[in-house]
């Protein structure tokens, strides 16, 4: 039974280890290995992850038996508003398809509900295949957005939102 768990910072290397295969898969054909590496050192180093805990994201993992198969993190009172971001979620490949990363959705929506928020909110990457995923789920897209990042690299993605 896959159940959903807290993340603590004692598993911040199961998160690194978990996008760093994922995210070949998922962004391989979108971003030159440079940015992918880039991002990868970026986004999922200790101390970036601990700098986005201590900014008040929370982590949870979809867990089978003592197996990590995915993770998500997110943020309550996102701009001080009504809203919960996703800021991260990534399912093991070879795990993808089984409704993991649907559960770990309504789990960020159900803890979202008990902190008051009435939208969920993420950004996906304008040509990442999972775009289609948000929008089974009830997510539309209301912004696309370009962010600028050092050496000139540049993240195109889509601001989706979902009514809760």
């Amino acid at each position: 039974m896959i159940r959903i768990v807290k993340a603590t910072v004692a598993d911040l290397k199961s998160i690194t280890e978990i996008a760093h295969k994922t995210w070949p898969l998922t962004y391989g054909e979108i971003l030159s290995p440079a940015q992918l590496e880039y991002m990868l050192n970026a986004f999922y180093s200790d101390a970036a992850l601990r700098a986005n805990i201590e900014n008040g994201h929370e982590f949870i993992f979809a867990k089978e038996a003592d197996t990590i198969l995915g993770f998500a993190s997110f943020e309550h009172h996102y701009e001080d508003g009504n809203t919960t971001k996703i800021h991260k979620i990534y399912i093991l490949p070879e795990t993808q398809g089984k409704g993991i990363g649907k559960l770990l959705i309504d789990s960020v929506a159900q803890f979202a509900k008990e902190n008051n928020a009435t939208t969920l909110l993420l950004n996906v990457n304008r040509f990442n295949k999972a775009l289609t995923f948000y929008q089974k789920l009830g997510f539309e897209i209301i912004e696309a957005i370009d962010i600028e990042l050092e050496y000139g690299y540049l993240m195109e993605d889509y601001v989706m939102e979902k009514r809760i």
